[in-house]
């Protein structure tokens, strides 16, 4: 499945979850666009916490078939607290899962060329509890943006890892993939990661 599908960029917002969520998630459970919805715990690593001062500890993580209508959803509930939207550039590979656990995402600080990313492709897809992994870019969606810009944006790769065991092995499994890749001179920086507490749709 390609970054674009049927006419829309697909990929996951974030936003985080308060009192205004409520309302924001039965639309969301009702519209076609929609694909999954999640409560989850996010984890953002301290070298990404500076750019992210107003970032919550839950949210709901949210996966689209087309940005666009997102983006109108967003600035109509909740623009006072930080949101993210992660739109796929293209996938690296899929594979059929039963249940996603945990979603990291991680930056790099160089451009790759398409040598690395076929490498990284390769590396990742032998890691089977991984079942999808993607190049992205950010967007952050708040009605004031942060001081600090994130430099990093355009550079992402997106894991989804499939789990029945804890969050912290889950933690763990996504570092030791880290590992690997960085052995292959690709040097992948964690930026946020999170644990899938319930499946609301």
């Amino acid at each position: 499945m390609a970054g674009k599908g049927e006419g829309g960029i697909q990929g996951y917002v974030c936003t985080p979850h308060d009192r205004q969520s409520d309302s924001l998630i039965e639309s969301w459970k009702k519209s076609d666009n929609i694909v999954d919805i999640y409560f989850v715990t996010a984890t953002f690593s301290d070298e990404s916490v500076p750019y992210f001062p107003n970032k919550a500890n839950h949210y709901i993580l949210v996966s689209f078939r087309d940005m666009a209508g997102i983006l109108e959803d967003i600035k109509k509930n909740n623009m006072d607290r930080l949101s993210f939207m992660f739109s796929f550039n293209s996938p690296l590979f899929e594979r059929a899962g039963d249940k996603l656990n945990y979603v990291s995402l991680y930056f790099t600080k160089y451009t790759n060329g398409d040598l690395e990313i076929g490498d990284l492709a390769n590396v990742i897809a032998r890691r089977e509890k991984v079942k999808k992994a993607s190049l992205a870019q950010m967007q952050l969606l708040a009605a004031e943006q942060p001081k600090f810009t994130f430099p990093y944006s355009k550079n992402l790769v997106i894991l989804e890892v499939e789990g029945e065991a804890t969050h912290q092995t889950d933690q763990k499994y996504c570092e030791r993939t880290r590992r690997d890749v960085a052995r292959k001179g690709i040097s992948l920086n964690n930026l946020v990661s999170f644990s899938i507490l319930e499946k609301l749709k």
